[in-house]
């Protein structure tokens, strides 16, 4: 039985020592608070360093906080019976060399506590699920990086947990990889799997996520529905316009936020109010319009505005 959400961490700090006589402190983690609720993809979207996997690795009892708490299915990281509801992909698997695939996943079902005709049935299906099943009798040594990505994922459904955590699960693998993996997720969501999908690829995150923390120097700068996040922005507009000039449309006094100038043509960027006002500019002046539509804000965009906000200078900071 679980007595609470998947993922609750609540003002969890992480402080590195360093060097020989570690002296250094480096701050991966600053008071951070973290819901994740049952059935959610939740994704966590950060620079490097930015401390995505070391909240990972304290979700997963294998560093402890310097302080605050964090609980899966409301009970501590190491207890065992919260565990064995969670799958886990590091960000660099190490599966032993010698092992073939097959076997390597058959280990981690034994340790799930799968046996015999239902262990085999398993290993099966999600071998086939990640691609695997021609290479499953190759020695992991013989294994390219995606590859060995996807058989680490391969023993993290084995069991079929109830929460998948993944750190970087698209890393090594080419465009189709990536793309059978970001479907691979959304199966494991139609299915009930609560995933923690951490990643600095912007497009995965908007491709598969139902909720998105920004992680900045150790800090969340930005929470929430992903579909929330971008279209509480403030809308902008786009046109393109032909025999006028920059000057002549800032005479209209419509604050413009970017221009460019192509083809003997203006693009300018501006709110959908100074739109207005820079469209009726143009044609009393005698000037013609092209092309006018929305600006779409991304996930992209959202990111680099919380990098800019936050201050990229303190990314990764250390403390003397």
């Amino acid at each position: 039985m679980t007595d609470g959400p998947p993922i609750r961490a609540t003002a969890l700090a992480k402080t590195y020592r360093l060097g020989f006589w570690f002296h250094k402190k480096v701050q991966a983690l600053r008071g951070l608070d973290l819901l994740v609720e049952p059935g959610q993809v939740y994704g966590l979207l950060g620079p490097n360093g930015a401390g995505k996997s070391t909240t990972i690795k304290i979700l997963m009892d294998l560093v402890r906080p310097s302080s605050g708490e964090a609980q899966l299915f409301g009970r501590a990281p190491g207890d065992p019976h919260c565990r064995s509801m969670v799958g886990f992909v590091p960000e660099n698997p190490a599966p032993y060399d010698y092992l073939t695939g097959r076997e390597f996943v058959s280990l981690a079902g034994r340790l799930s506590g799968l046996r015999s005709a239902a262990l085999t049935r398993r290993i099966n299906e999600v071998l086939d699920q990640v691609g695997l099943s021609r290479a499953a009798s190759l020695q992991l040594r013989k294994y390219s990086k995606g590859m060995v990505q996807r058989v680490a994922v391969a023993q993290a459904l084995v069991a079929k947990p109830k929460m998948l955590i993944l750190d970087e699960p698209t890393s090594g693998l080419d465009p189709v990889g990536r793309r059978e993996m970001r479907d691979l997720i959304l199966s494991e969501r139609a299915r009930g799997t609560t995933v923690l999908f951490c990643t600095h690829i912007i497009a995965d995150v908007e491709a598969v996520c139902d909720r998105v923390a920004v992680l900045v120097a150790g800090r969340r700068v930005r929470e929430g529905a992903v579909n929330e996040l971008l279209t509480a922005q403030v809308p902008t507009m786009e046109g393109t316009f032909e025999n006028v000039s920059e000057a002549t449309l800032r005479q209209s006094g419509a604050p413009i936020e970017q221009v460019v100038t192509q083809a003997g043509r203006l693009r300018i960027h501006a709110s959908d109010a100074a739109m207005q006002t820079l469209l009726r500019a143009a044609v009393n002046a005698g000037g013609r319009v092209v092309h006018l539509a929305p600006v779409r804000f991304s996930l992209e965009d959202l990111f680099l505005q919380a990098l800019q906000e936050a201050g990229t200078s303190s990314v990764g900071a250390d403390i003397s």
